[in-house]
């Protein structure tokens, strides 16, 4: 047995040559790898029902028994092949485990698309001998390859994000090379194996070695439909903005009624929260706060029918607050090293303290705009500065929230009224106070409305097109 691993999983996809792959690894010394062995509806091959002495109902009540059995008593490294829709509860635990080798065995969508096409038409899933191949041409739809790839491209990125964090490395073999020996030695010397092989096992054919014009039945019809596909993710927009938290500590609930807020750093915290006391007939001071996660499970425990809720602000409304509180002024909380970095790395045009009379709105404008610049730097992981949750975006923010708790409404700054009245509705409130108007700004010095132009509502594009993207944000006027 191998002395760095204990056992190997074989990630693969239907149609990607994994059963001929495995066949190349049991004929290696030392190599047992045992088919699908998680597979909902079998275990190990189609139509068996036990292995290692465990029935397929045995499996299904504990199937980490059969992982230890199958290392527990097998003659040799052992291995399994996992296809992204089997058994999900043994995952976790496989791709966290260093002992586990992993494999990753991928091929070109299209072809395997076709590949399992041709196969459903014809009934032949493996084939031996030429001599028994079965034709048939397959039917391209559009919607079920899009469908057949977003589930291939989605498994694909669990594995990666999964190997990242914990450090490991798996060996990748693509379909192509199923059949060269040489690397099927690599993959044997990756396992630490002590077996090598002098061929490749030959008796397993490939099925459909034809172009695919001569095996899809509509084929102009799928190079239509494939050339309106972005195979290459040239239009999507790059994500490379550090992962937030719940930030749990930040919810704020109402001290009777049973409403928790979920606040986005850098919104109107304070407007919101001040509505939320008036609600009880409160003062903001007695609102709940300092929530840890076991507390706040404690509130909702106790606080029936409690609805969550957080509030967007237009990216550019929400940049400007920031800019303005927390990076021009002097008060609580402002920050005052990053305020020096941006003046003195980033070359700024802001002053040392808070701007004073004479701050006029055409400096104000080149000094957002830099900080726009800068916020689209930062975000990219392009800046030696901290990534502040007040200019972090808000599809980032609530996705932080979401691993922990998902707000059950999410409302627009400039429809307040309309959403707090629906979120007092769902608890029973008949009456409330009046909403805060989200969309103006308070304290002295240049206004938005003073600065916005074309200029700056682009640069705010760039900066927070994830926002854009995600929530159908469109130009704010003056």
């Amino acid at each position: 047995m191998s002395a760095a691993f204990d056992s190997f999983v074989l990630f693969a996809e239907m149609r990607t040559g994994s059963n001929h792959l495995e066949e190349s690894l049991n004929a290696i010394e030392g190599v047992r790898c045992h088919g699908e062995a998680f597979n909902p509806y079998f275990i190990g091959q189609e139509g068996k029902t036990e292995l290692f002495g465990l029935t397929l109902q045995e499996r299904e009540d504990d199937p980490g028994e059969l992982l230890a059995r199958m290392r527990a008593e097998t003659d040799g490294l052992p291995g399994f092949r996992y296809f992204h829709d089997h058994d999900p509860r043994i995952l976790d635990g496989i791709l966290a485990d260093r002992a586990c080798a992993k494999v990753i065995l991928t091929r070109n969508p299209l072809d395997s698309y076709i590949s399992k096409r041709i196969a459903a038409a014809t009934g032949q899933w493996r084939l031996t001998d030429v001599k028994d191949r079965k034709d048939a041409r397959a039917v391209f739809v559009p919607e079920e390859f899009e469908a057949h790839l977003h589930r291939i491209q989605s498994f694909q990125l669990r594995l990666q994000r999964a190997l990242q964090i914990s450090g490991q490395t798996a060996f990748h073999i693509a379909y192509e090379d199923i059949g060269d020996v040489e690397v099927l030695n690599g993959l044997a010397a990756f396992l630490g194996v002590p077996g090598r092989l002098e061929k490749v096992p030959g008796r397993l054919k490939r099925q459909n070695p034809e172009p695919h014009s001569q095996k899809v039945r509509n084929f102009a019809e799928m190079q239509t439909a494939l050339d309106g596909l972005d195979r290459f993710g040239l239009t999507r927009t790059p994500n490379l903005e550090p992962r937030r938290g719940p930030a749990v500590p930040t919810y704020v609930a109402a001290t009777t009624a049973p409403l928790l807020f979920m606040p986005m750093k850098g919104g109107r915290t304070e407007a919101i929260e001040g509505w939320l006391a008036a609600l009880d007939g409160a003062e903001p001071g007695a609102l709940l706060r300092d929530f840890t996660q076991k507390s706040l499970r404690q509130w909702k425990n106790r606080s029936s029918g409690a609805r969550a809720f957080t509030v967007l602000s237009h990216p550019v409304r929400r940049l400007h607050s920031v800019f303005r509180r927390y990076i021009l002024d002097d008060g609580p909380g402002a920050f005052l090293e990053i305020r020096g970095a941006l003046r003195s790395t980033y070359r700024l045009p802001i002053p040392e303290t808070a701007p004073g009379h004479d701050w006029d709105p055409e400096t104000h404008r080149e000094a957002f705009l830099g900080f726009l610049r800068f916020v689209k730097g930062n975000l990219a992981g392009q800046t030696s500065l901290r990534t502040d949750p007040a200019w972090s975006t808000q599809a980032a923010t609530l996705q932080g929230m979401s691993d922990f708790l998902l707000p059950d409404i999410v409302i627009r700054d400039d429809q307040a009224a309309l959403g707090l009245a629906q979120l007092c509705q769902q608890i029973g409130r008949a009456r409330m106070p009046p909403a805060p108007d989200l969309t103006t700004e308070a304290g002295d010095g240049p206004r938005l409305s003073d600065i916005l132009d074309a200029d700056i509502d682009a640069a705010a594009r760039d900066a927070h097109a994830r926002d854009y993207m995600a929530f159908g944000f469109g130009a704010l006027r003056p």
